[in-house]
């Protein structure tokens, strides 16, 4: 049997263009242990982290620094002293701690920095920019025993965050943390990773872990929080799970735990339908799906209201019977909270969205985009060259979403002779190409 031809690069690239159209502009904080900058592990990740800023991704990097800290320590004829899974640093030992994290931090810099022709970062010019936006206070004293400068994180300075990320920097955040009294407090990269990416509700948050354990493609945070004791997880797998856990329930997006050895661990995981890893999301309890028949009346609930305002048009049970497989709805936990139709008209080659509609306490939270999404995918499918819709409150949102100001004689025929004048809808536009992505891949 002979062996399948590797993929071209071509190939690679148009399989990998949903996901880089997905994630530019996205927020991903990317914590990884120091044994990732020793030896040859700091050159490759610093490829890959200028490809992704390159691409248009904001970054924040949280390296951790224990063996660093761990080396300094023994040059100066001291042991390291660990208690529950933190580090006893000590009034002697601060000192040494600093000055491990200060070495390693501007040597990342350094590496961070390089432009050398015929190098994956020739002509990359990042701006790595180091800020005090973690405020700290000390960790205190645990089961008797005095943590002494070892800290925890009090806050993030949000506002100092996004400006430097909104000026197109990359952030590095050592894992130092500094008190409002001028106090420095050795901190737990996990932990400020963890606490970064729930403050600013970071898109991604991605540990590079040093040991592999075989893990599904995808948890919900419940499987995983039930994993945390398993006795066959590594003690800092263990870890990096936990926080997993916490990060989903504090509002971020998506949690990725890539194993970093192997060339290209990270760019895998975000740029290709396998992945690498482990990702960790919320409870799938929501969820979108087609309608069916007995989803009519939990629909005419969620749509009586507007149609009430006027922002709707009424629409009849019996319409509504008849023309529910043109329906899509946001189902939680088996509650009709959002929902959108599809009506193509073949011959033209277009669709019309219509009733696109989010129930007023889930607003916000991004269940309009995914609608429209769904919808744009079924259009595709079906295909459709182009969407419409007709509307008299959201022209702002939908231009805000590709649609362009359109006239109503640019509407299919059969479409221009049902508009109601007296309504005056604004009649919105957009344009759909195919991009070959495989709806049925892994969610970017």
């Amino acid at each position: 049997m002979s062996e399948q031809a590797p993929p071209t690069i071509q190939q690679l690239l148009r399989d990998a263009a949903p996901y880089i159209h997905d994630h530019r502009g996205k927020t991903l904080v990317i914590a990884f242990a120091g044994e990732a900058l020793l030896e040859q592990g700091m050159d490759a990740l610093a490829s890959d982290v200028a490809l992704l800023s390159s691409l248009g991704m904001r970054l924040v990097l949280v390296p951790g620094s224990r063996p660093q800290i761990e080396a300094e320590l023994r040059k100066a004829g001291m042991e390291s002293r660990v208690h529950a899974g933190l580090r006893i640093t000590g009034e002697a030992e601060l000192p040494h701690v600093m000055t491990a994290v200060a070495v390693q931090t501007v040597g990342m810099v350094a590496r961070l920095s390089q432009g050398m022709p015929n190098t994956p970062l020739e002509g990359a010019r990042l701006s790595v920019v180091l800020s005090n936006i973690v405020i700290a206070r000390p960790a205190g004293v645990r089961d008797g025993v005095d943590l002494g400068w070892t800290g925890e994180v009090r806050k993030i300075e949000q506002s100092r965050l996004r400006s430097l990320l909104d000026a197109g920097h990359v952030l590095l955040q050592p894992c130092l943390g500094t008190s409002p009294t001028g106090e420095t407090f050795n901190l737990r990269a996990e932990d400020i990773a963890v606490e970064i990416a729930a403050s600013i509700k970071a898109d991604k948050l991605i540990f590079l872990t040093e040991s592999t354990n075989r893990l599904p493609a995808t948890l919900t945070v419940s499987e995983a929080a039930s994993m945390q004791g398993s006795e066959n997880l590594k003690p800092e797998f263990r870890l990096h799970l936990a926080s997993a856990v916490q990060a989903v329930r504090r509002g971020v997006d998506r949690v990725h735990l890539v194993d970093r050895h192997g060339d290209g661990a990270l760019l895998r995981e975000l740029f290709t339908r396998e992945g690498n890893g482990t990702l960790v999301s919320a409870e799938p309890l929501e969820r979108i799906r087609r309608a069916t028949i007995d989803d009519v009346g939990g629909i005419l609930e969620l749509i009586r209201p507007l149609e009430d305002e006027g922002i709707l048009v009424r629409r009849p049970r019996e319409q509504l019977e008849l023309e529910i497989d043109r329906y899509f709805v946001v189902d939680l936990d088996g509650r009709i909270i959002a929902t959108a139709a599809l009506h193509p008209f073949e011959q033209a080659g277009v669709a019309e969205l219509a009733c696109l509609t989010v129930h007023a306490d889930y607003r916000r939270g991004g269940r309009a985009s995914r609608l429209l999404r769904q919808i744009e995918r079924e259009a595709i499918h079906r295909g459709m060259q182009g969407l419409f819709v007709l509307t008299t409150h959201t022209t702002h949102w939908f231009i805000e979403h590709g649609f362009r100001p359109a006239r109503v004689e640019e509407l299919p025929v059969e479409r221009q002779a049902i508009y109601n004048a007296q309504r005056n809808s604004k009649v919105l536009l957009k344009s759909l190409a195919r991009t070959g992505a495989d709806a049925n891949a892994r969610a970017l």
